[in-house]
C-alpha cells in the first residue's frame, strides 16, 4: 500500500470491520488490525502462513478474492483458536491508482448468527478490558455525529506514560502490565460513564468526552495527571510514573474524526517535547489559557502557604434601628504582586481542583477565632456566617471539621452560622438531612444562601433543618423597578415566616431597597447601603459603634 495516503491508511488500521486487500493473483497482500481481533491471526502469520490455520486461512482468502466475480461472499474459516466460524465478505475491485495497483478489498465480518471470538479479541483490549483501537474510530465518529445533532463539542485526549519502557526494564513485562491494568483502572475513574477510555496500544490510552462546559477537558485533565502522579503498588514496589495528555477539540480544531485524531496526537508529541507531566492543547489560544489557569493554581497554592488569602467581614443590620446584628465571612486573596483579588477571579478553580475545602477550612477556623477575639474584647456580640462550598458539604468528615474549629477556637457553637447552596442539597436528600441535623446538634445555625435561584423544592425545604433564608441580591437590586423580583422578594419573606425562620437580603444598595424590605416585614438587611465588606480590623471600628443609623457609602 504505496503512496502518499494519509486518509486511507488511517481507515485501514482503525475500521472495525476487518479488512483483506488483494493484488492480482489474489494474495493478501495486507490485513487491518480488526482482521486480526476478528479472526484472532496476526498480520505476520497471515502473509507467512506461520501456523497451520494462518496458512489456511491464507490460502481460501486468496482464493475468494481472485475469483471476485460476486461481490458477496459467505462461508467457514479457520480462525486461531483452532474454530471454524462463518465470516460474509463484501467484495469490491479497486482500478489502479487508490492503492497504486489494481486489488480486490474484502471486508470481513462475522456471519449472520455466528458466535466470534470472545469479546476480549473483538473491540476491547484483552489486558484492560477497554475499548480498543478496533472501535476507537467508531467510538470518535459517534460523539461527533451526537455533537453536530445538539450544537456540542467534543475533547479527545491522547494520553501516553511517560518513560513507561523503564519500568518494563527494572521490573520486567509482568509488572508493566500490571502498572497498565492499574492506569487503565484510574482512567476510568476520572471520567463519566457516559464517556469513553480506550487503550490504543502499549502504554497510549484515549479519551473521548461530550464537554457540557468548555473547561471540561481541562478539569479532567488535569484530574487525569494527578491521578496518575499518586505511585502504584506493583509487586511489592512502589512506582511513581507521570503522564502526557495531548488534547483535541471539535469543532474548534477538526471537522472530522480523522483530523482530531491526528490533532489530539500532535498535541501530545507537543507535550511530551514540552518536559513530560502536562498536557497540551492542539490550539495555541487554548494552550495559552490552560498556562494561565496552572499559573493560578500554583500561585493559589502558594498563597495558602504564605498566607496570603484574608478574611472580610461585611456587616448583617438590623433594619428597624441600624444595629449590627450580624457579619458574613468574605475570602479575599492579597496578591504581593496584583493586590487584592476577590473570589470570583478565583473560587471557581479552587472548587475545580480540590483547594476550596482547605481554602475553606481556613476560612472557617480564621472566622471563629476572629469572632472570639471580638468577644474577648467584650464587643458586641454577633454570629458570624461562613459560606460552605459544594465540595466541603459533601466531605463526610466536614461535620467534625465544624466540631474541630469550634473548640480551637473556644467560639460558642451560636454564635456561627453556616451559609450553603440550594443546589448542593439536591441529589442525595437523605444525607444532606442527616449532615445538616449533625451540624444543628452542635448548635450552629444554617442558612439557604442565595435563595429562589436553585432548585428549591418546598417538599424538600419542609425537611432541611435551617434555621434562615437568605434572599439573593439578583432579586433585591430590583425590588424597586421590576415587579416580579418584587413578588419574589415578598414571597420569601412571607416563606420565612410561614416557617418560623429568620430571613436575610443581601444586596441593598439604594434607600429605596431598604424600605421596600422594611415595608414587607424583612428585618435583617445585608449591602452596600450600610457597608462594603471590610478587614478585621475596619470592621471592629464599625462594632464598637454598634449602630449603623447612617450608611456608609450609598449609591
Amino acid at each position: 500500500m504505496g503512496g502518499n495516503r494519509t486518509l486511507l491508511d488511517f481507515l485501514f488500521d482503525h475500521s472495525a470491520d476487518g479488512i483483506i486487500v488483494g493484488g492480482a493473483m489474489g494474495q493478501p497482500l495486507q490485513v487491518n488490525r480488526a482482521f486480526e481481533a476478528i479472526t484472532g491471526h496476526p498480520a505476520a502469520d497471515i502473509r507467512t502462513g506461520a501456523t497451520p490455520s494462518a496458512a489456511a486461512a491464507r490460502d481460501q482468502l486468496a482464493a475468494i478474492l481472485a475469483a471476485a466475480g460476486s461481490p458477496f461472499w459467505s462461508g467457514m474459516l479457520p480462525c486461531a483458536d483452532g474454530h471454524d466460524r462463518r465470516f460474509d465478505i463484501i467484495l469490491t475491485s479497486v482500478e489502479e491508482g487508490a492503492f497504486g495497483a489494481p486489488c480486490t478489498v474484502g471486508l470481513l465480518r462475522p456471519g449472520h448468527g455466528e458466535t466470534p471470538l470472545p469479546d476480549q479479541r473483538f473491540g476491547h483490549d484483552p489486558l484492560t478490558g477497554l475499548p480498543n483501537h478496533v472501535i476507537f474510530l467508531d467510538r470518535v465518529e459517534r460523539a461527533l455525529l451526537q455533537a453536530n445533532r445538539t450544537g456540542g463539542s467534543v475533547a479527545l485526549l491522547m494520553l501516553g506514560l511517560d518513560r513507561f519502557i523503564l519500568i518494563n526494564d527494572a521490573l520486567g513485562f509482568t509488572a508493566g502490565d500490571r502498572l497498565l491494568v492499574e492506569v487503565a483502572q484510574r482512567l476510568t475513574d476520572c471520567v463519566r460513564e457516559i464517556d469513553t477510555v480506550v487503550r490504543l496500544e502499549g502504554d497510549k490510552f484515549a479519551l473521548v468526552m461530550a464537554l457540557a462546559a468548555e473547561d471540561d477537558s481541562v478539569i479532567v485533565a488535569e484530574k487525569v495527571l494527578t491521578a496518575i502522579k499518586v505511585p502504584f503498588s506493583i509487586d511489592g514496589h512502589e512506582v511513581a510514573i507521570t503522564a502526557s495528555l495531548g488534547i483535541g477539540l471539535f469543532p474548534q480544531d477538526a471537522a472530522d474524526g480523522p483530523t482530531l485524531v491526528k490533532q489530539a496526537d500532535t498535541a501530545l508529541h507537543h507535550a511530551k517535547l514540552s518536559g513530560r507531566n502536562q498536557y497540551q492543547f492542539f490550539s495555541a489560544e487554548l494552550n495559552r489559557r490552560a498556562r494561565a489557569r496552572l499559573d493560578l493554581e500554583a500561585r493559589m497554592r502558594r498563597a495558602l502557604a504564605n498566607e496570603e488569602f484574608v478574611v472580610y467581614f461585611q456587616p448583617k443590620v438590623r433594619a428597624a434601628d441600624g444595629t449590627i446584628v450580624g457579619a458574613e465571612a468574605l475570602i479575599r486573596w492579597n496578591d504581593p504582586t496584583e493586590g487584592l483579588i476577590r473570589p470570583a477571579e478565583f473560587i471557581t478553580v479552587a472548587e475545580e481542583t480540590g483547594m476550596i475545602e482547605e481554602i475553606g477550612a481556613w476560612v472557617l477556623r480564621h472566622s471563629c477565632r476572629q469572632n472570639k477575639r471580638w468577644q474577648d474584647r467584650r464587643l458586641p456580640s454577633i454570629c458570624v456566617a461562613v459560606n460552605v462550598s459544594t465540595r466541603q458539604f459533601r466531605n463526610r468528615h466536614f461535620v467534625e471539621t465544624v466540631r474541630d474549629a469550634l473548640r480551637d477556637s473556644g467560639l460558642d457553637p451560636s454564635w456561627l452560622e453556616l451559609e450553603i447552596t440550594e443546589s448542593m442539597l439536591m441529589g442525595d436528600v437523605d444525607t444532606a438531612v442527616s449532615r445538616m441535623n449533625a451540624l444543628r446538634q452542635l448548635g450552629v445555625g444554617l442558612s439557604i444562601d442565595d435563595f429562589g435561584t436553585g432548585y428549591s423544592s418546598l417538599s424538600y425545604l419542609s425537611r432541611f433543618p435551617i434555621t434562615t433564608l437568605k434572599i439573593d441580591r439578583a432579586f433585591v437590586v430590583d425590588v424597586d423597578t421590576n415587579p416580579k423580583a418584587a413578588e419574589i422578594a415578598r414571597a420569601i419573606i412571607g416563606l420565612s415566616k410561614g416557617l418560623n425562620l429568620d430571613v436575610v437580603a443581601e444586596g441593598c444598595e439604594l434607600p429605596a431597597h431598604v424600605k421596600f424590605l422594611t415595608d414587607h416585614g424583612c428585618r435583617t438587611i445585608q449591602g452596600f447601603y450600610f457597608s462594603r465588606p471590610l478587614p478585621a480590623d475596619e470592621f471592629e471600628k464599625l462594632l464598637r459603634r454598634g449602630v449603623l443609623a447612617q450608611p456608609t457609602l450609598s449609591r
